[in-house]
């Protein structure tokens, strides 16, 4: 409870930061714009978003369902709507995987096994996120949309960087059991020594034992490598979706700026943000969306739109996710 304080502390200080930054100047004619958005793209919009929660509550299911036969789309919905609270209150969206983890638990499926499956969801997530990188870094060269010798592009490779070893690791985890042994054993031997854990021998026994449940879950998941590009699909076309949010909004005032060079923009703004330690990324994606999009929008239009795309592609998240977690024991 205390973290959670301090990061609805932090959330709320940075927000009021830039709210004052963005809307300082100028405020009667932002103002006039937030109030003039055309209904229809707005409404498009916020469903673009809740279409990225109910694919990464698919691709959840898909990877679960081969775990454990019964378990639903349904469950694999909310708990990916239920995630998006704990994604938005932690730095790095680090809550959202422990709290996926412990749901799977309470469905029956064993630590190992629930590690894996919220593992491989994550591998395919970051992939989705890397081709786009990808995608977005090649066509930036062949069609020069943002200066080459700009700082924020340097951040945007440091972050293609930082993404691309995020799925690395996580492929040694996921598939070498020698090194996924030695990274787990290393660390309770580490703690024993510093006196954090007392009787190491019995972890040891148990951290065998996940080994095995977590890698013994991994063959069934690679062995589907369907389900493995159905997966590596649906994040990849959220992701789209989601990227595709400011084009909506820039509709939404009358700006039309091609939705490919959109996608390009929100995937650099995506790759900074995933650096920033911040919950949310605030701060990093407020600065990293102002600076790429003030190619195609200038002020006082730019930091209205970014509010709107703030709220509802990370406050929108925080308000849903807390009201499903109330609704937690009625799904079926």
């Amino acid at each position: 409870m205390k973290n959670n304080k301090k990061s609805f502390i932090i959330i709320f200080i940075i927000t009021a930061l830039i709210l004052y930054i963005a809307l300082k100047d100028n405020f009667e004619e932002k103002i006039k714009y937030l109030f003039s958005f055309d209904i229809k793209w707005l409404i498009i919009s916020f469903v673009l978003i809740i279409i990225y929660w109910i694919l990464k509550g698919i691709v959840l299911y898909s990877c679960t369902s081969k775990i454990k036969k019964d378990y639903t789309k349904k469950k694999g919905i909310h708990l990916m709507i239920t995630t998006q609270f704990f994604h938005a209150i932690t730095p790095f969206a680090a809550g959202g995987q422990p709290w996926q983890i412990y749901k799977l638990k309470k469905e029956g499926v064993t630590l190992g096994e629930a590690t894996n499956i919220v593992i491989q969801d994550f591998i395919a997530y970051q992939i989705a996120l890397v081709i786009l990188g990808i995608l977005a870094i090649t066509t930036n060269y062949i069609m020069h949309i943002f200066p080459s010798d700009s700082i924020l592009k340097k951040l945007v490779t440091i972050g293609f960087i930082i993404n691309t070893l995020v799925i690395i690791f996580l492929f040694l985890v996921s598939f070498s059991k020698k090194w996924n042994k030695k990274l787990i054993n290393g660390t309770i031997n580490l703690l024993s020594k510093l006196k954090i854990i007392k009787d190491k021998e019995k972890k040891l026994q148990k951290s065998e034992k996940f080994i095995h449940n977590f890698h013994s879950s991994a063959k069934i998941l690679l062995k589907n490598k369907i389900n493995m590009f159905k997966i590596i699909s649906l994040n990849f076309i959220a992701l789209i979706g989601q990227y595709l949010i400011p084009f909506t909004l820039l509709m939404g005032l009358g700006i039309y700026v091609n939705p490919i060079i959109v996608i390009i923009t929100s995937a650099y703004v995506m790759l900074i943000g995933s650096m920033v330690p911040v919950p949310g990324g605030t701060g990093g994606l407020e600065f990293g969306f102002l600076a790429f999009f003030k190619n195609f929008v200038k002020d006082p239009k730019l930091s209205i739109i970014m509010i709107v795309w703030r709220i509802i592609t990370y406050y929108f998240g925080i308000i849903v996710g807390a009201i499903a977690l109330n609704f937690n024991k009625e799904v079926k």
